[in-house]
Formats: structure tokens, sequence, C-alpha cells
């Protein structure tokens, strides 16, 4: 059975071991940049054996100047001639799936590799991908209505030689602009703030199954705060539990976060949600970008239902934003925080027709 190695170090080995060498001695003068980034669980570094089943294994991307483009067909083929038909163990050869997946398949003697080193221009994988031109200025809503789980793919891939400057490009890409930041951050606040009450006025109203999944909710809440603050994208919800639980905060809100999701009566839930909520506001102190907020659990007005009220949270950070035109928006948050329909964050068109949303 093949030792598995995670995608990421198997396709740099790859690359140095195999495709370098093919590349300088066939198209000697070609300057390039290669690298994984763009979708797969190997990007986010999660990927495991079970990961090794449909759209995994010995792959890269090649990135070549708009000039070279026109390579691109040789590059292909002479890869296709000379590639081993194993690395490592694993084969170099894939097909399509009935389900529409690639699959690693054993090559045929003598027949021609068919692999999955893709090439495009830096720019015309970005315009792919993201849906920008990634050398042009992004404007505010540009940055609400990227998806964050392409982002976070973008952020965590790695490049493996770099002519062209990809490395510069990646980087521009890193995390949001400040204000894009703090909007981000309010709104998740505001969230928070419109619904903590409610996990123990259903309770107190023996709706124990509407507690718990507002509950749910404010914990999804709570856990995309700890992003935010730690300023690390958020992946496909797949990953969003693996992810958190490698934030530095993890360890000390992981357990209470399980408290409540667990617990079986609101009163209790409450309690556990009491404890999350003064972490993350000793955290938004910890930040400096506000004056000290309280970071005691306090009745919501003169009811005995315990909250942070996450509204006054919301409203310290936004008036911290510089940006009158971001100001100016509802707390509404991303297109990532409105939505987690796949068939929207991973669709660029209909992305973009939801910049009318701050318009």
């Amino acid at each position: 059975m093949t030792k598995f190695i995670q995608g990421i170090q198997l396709n740099e080995m790859f690359f140095k071991e195999i495709i370098q060498s093919i590349i300088e001695t066939d198209f000697p003068d070609l300057e390039y940049s290669a690298g994984l980034i763009g979708s797969g669980s190997e990007v986010l570094g999660f990927d495991t054996v079970r990961s090794t089943d449909h759209d995994w294994g010995l792959r890269f991307i090649l990135f070549l100047n708009k000039e070279d483009l026109r390579l691109k067909a040789n590059i292909s083929r002479v890869l296709s001639e000379k590639l081993p038909p194993t690395f490592r163990g694993y084969s170099t050869h894939f097909g399509m799936s009935e389900s529409g997946s690639w699959t690693a398949l054993n090559a045929k003697k003598g027949e021609l590799i068919q692999h999955r080193i893709d090439i495009f221009t830096i720019q015309s994988f970005f315009e792919d991908y993201l849906g920008i031109n990634p050398y042009s200025k992004l404007s505010e809503i540009d940055w609400l209505v990227l998806s964050e789980q392409k982002l976070k793919t973008i952020e965590s891939g790695k490049i493996f030689h770099d002519q062209l400057g990809l490395d510069k490009i990646r980087k521009k890409f890193s995390y949001y602009p400040k204000d894009i930041w703090l909007y981000l951050l309010a709104s998740e606040w505001q969230k928070i703030g419109q619904e903590e009450p409610f996990v123990g006025r259903c309770g107190d109203a023996d709706d124990e199954l509407g507690s718990r999944v507002i509950a749910t909710r404010l914990v999804h809440s709570i856990m995309r705060i700890c992003f935010l603050m730690e300023k690390v994208y958020v992946p496909y919800s797949k990953w969003f539990g693996t992810a958190f639980s490698k934030l530095k905060c993890a360890k000390k809100i992981s357990p209470i976060l399980h408290k409540v999701m667990s617990s079986e009566n609101w009163k209790d839930r409450q309690k556990h949600l009491s404890s999350a909520y003064e972490e993350i506001a000793k955290m938004h102190n910890r930040l400096g970008i506000t004056k000290k907020l309280p970071t005691k659990a306090s009745c919501f007005w003169d009811r005995p239902y315990l909250v942070i009220h996450g509204d006054i949270f919301a409203k310290e950070i936004r008036s911290k934003i510089r940006s009158k035109a971001i100001r100016n928006i509802k707390a509404i948050g991303s297109v990532n925080q409105i939505s987690n329909s796949v068939d929207l964050l991973e669709n660029n068109s209909l992305l973009n027709k939801m910049k009318n949303l701050y318009k």
C-alpha cells in the first residue's frame, strides 16, 4: 500500500524531481511560475487518505506569460509524452469518473499520460477562479463579494517556482484591507446582538428546539468572530471546524462551545454561551481597536437572559471605519456572512450581481 503523503508536499516533490527538469530540457528559455493554489482539500493542508478517491493527486498549475501561452498545447503534449506513469506510488494519469470528478487511473503501456498540470497566465487564472483582474485595484465592494472560501485557497496554497511575480499577486489577497475587516467584524457582532437573548426566550417558552437552533447560529458567529480577530480566512464549511481548531484561541474556546452544543436545557446553554461571549469580548479588548468594552455578560434589559450586547461592540467597531462608503453600508456583512450557499459562493457571475446589495 502506498504511504500517504499530503498533496502539497507530494506535488512540490513531483515538480522539483520530475517536472522542472522536463521544462528546463525542452523549454530552456521559458520563464514561468508553478504552484498549487485554488480548489482542493490538499491546498488547505486538510487532506487525508480519504481525499485520494477523487479530485486529488499529482497536479498543480503552471503559469506562463501571455506571450508564451501559445506554447500551452506543446508543453502539455511534452508532459504527456515524458511523464512517468507513477511518482512515489501515485499515478500521474487521470480520467473523469461518472460523478464528474477526476480520478487517478493506471496508464496502459504506451498510452499517453493524461495529466492534471493546468496551464494559465496569472491573470487568466484569477479571472477564472475569483472573477477579478489581479493587477487592478479592488474596490471596497469587490472585497465584499469575493468568496472567502476561495480566498482561503489562494492564501493557503504553495508556490514551488516563481519567475513571474505570482507570490506578489497572491500577497495582495492575503487578507482583507483594514476597513473591510472592521466592517466584517462589526457585522458579525451585530448578528450576535440580534439573536443573543432568544436562546433564553425560546427556552422560557418551552421551545428547547428553537433555543438549540439559535444557540447553534450564535456558536457559528462566535467562531467567525474568532477567525476575524485572528485575521484568518474561513474555509469551505466541510473544513470550518477543522480550521477553527487551528486558531490560537481554540484551545480555550472550543471546550466552551462543545458545552453549549451539548447542553440539554436553555439555562445551561445560556451559561456556557455567556462564558464564550466573555472570552471573545476579552479578545476584542486585546485588539485595541476600540475603547475597552464590558467583558461580563449581563441581563437583556429587565429580562433574565444573559447577553454580551453585541450591538454595542458593532457600533464601536463601525465608528473606527475610515471609509465613508463602508460606514454607510448596513451591517449585513459580506456575501459570506449573508449566505453559505455553495451555488452562490462558487459562482462568480452570481457574486458579481450581489454588488447591488451594497450600492
